[in-house]
């Protein structure tokens, strides 16, 4: 017997649910897994990956599921306070982003060694620079009477796509992290795929996710 549409439509939003519940998990216990790892404190290299997958892998990610329609963990709160909370999010992603770029490049100066030499440096310099424009143009839908000749429709859609790029830079530069020598060392076997996993499911869940929300609906306009 075929599936009404109502039935498939609330098994879509049950799955949708799921995935974002276990994108919230996976961003976090990827965050406390790494944390665990590094021992932030430990020494000044270790403040590097903890801040990185902190921003990237926690911060960022709630950013942006903050607007899940299913997973939200403020559903019951206006637009506006989730706008005000992604921004929130988000800066302090970028800020811890900034300070774990400059960690590194601190400390590979005091080793003498060579930086941003790396598929990993290269990709992570791009990203951090990418989410500071990001941010910047974010101010643009605070303040949509600064673009006239743009309406906050398209804004919005253009900020959800283009944060959507930013994000999967992110998840990208985390999975070579994880190529580095100083994770492959310390996490071999199934531990390591399941790591470059984490990156790789909360991405899916939020490409889902922006598809959804503004480039589908956007598709479908006539």
């Amino acid at each position: 017997m075929a599936l009404t549409i109502e039935t498939e439509s609330r098994i879509y939003r049950s799955l949708r649910a799921v995935s974002g519940i276990t994108a919230h998990l996976v961003s976090l216990g990827f965050t406390i897994f790494v944390a665990v790892l590094a021992r932030p404190g430990s020494s000044l290299f270790s403040w590097h990956p903890f801040l990185m997958s902190l921003a990237f892998s926690f911060l960022m990610t709630e950013a942006l599921l903050v607007f899940s329609p299913e997973s939200s963990l403020l559903r019951a709160f206006s637009r506006k306070v989730k706008v005000r909370f992604h921004w929130a999010l988000q800066l302090l992603a970028l800020l811890c982003a900034l300070l774990g770029l400059a960690i590194i490049s601190y400390n590979k100066y005091l080793n003498d060694k060579a930086h941003f030499v790396t598929w990993h440096g290269l990709t992570g310099l791009l990203t951090v620079l990418y989410a500071s424009m990001q941010c910047i143009g974010g101010v643009a839908l605070l303040y949509p009477k600064l673009m006239k000749n743009w309406t906050l429709a398209k804004l919005k859609v253009y900020h959800a796509t283009s944060g959507l790029v930013g994000y999967l830079l992110g998840c990208a530069s985390l999975m070579l992290a994880m190529c580095s020598l100083w994770f492959t060392t310390t996490v071999t076997g199934l531990s390591w795929y399941l790591s470059v996993l984490c990156p790789i499911l909360t991405s899916l869940v939020i490409m889902n996710q922006v598809s959804n929300a503004y480039l589908y609906r956007k598709r479908i306009q006539p």
